[in-house]
């Protein structure tokens, strides 16, 4: 991550979600499936510009062992996300 440092974050796994808190909020998470397909992906807009996405889809690609392939976005930012995304894979 560009200059974010998880020391005083937590990051969470449950069934399919990898979540990134602190103490006050949710920083990021990312919802996906066995299959490598992730479902949905959140970054607290507070956070954004500091590589959080790009990690937690690290996290799941590592997790999955899967090319990651991405759901249709619903929303603006999201098609923005995935343009930016469609080389890093």
């Amino acid at each position: 991550m560009k200059n974010f440092d998880l020391t005083n974050y937590e990051l969470k796994e449950t069934d399919g979600v990898f979540t990134l808190k602190n103490i006050n909020t949710t920083i990021g998470f990312v919802r996906f499936n066995k299959l490598g397909e992730v479902e949905y992906i959140f970054v607290n807009p507070i956070f954004r510009k500091k590589g959080i996405a790009k990690r937690l889809l690290r996290l799941v690609k590592e997790k999955t062992k899967k090319k990651l392939k991405f759901q249709k976005p619903i929303s603006p930012l999201g098609n923005k996300l995935l343009m930016s995304l469609e080389k890093w894979d």
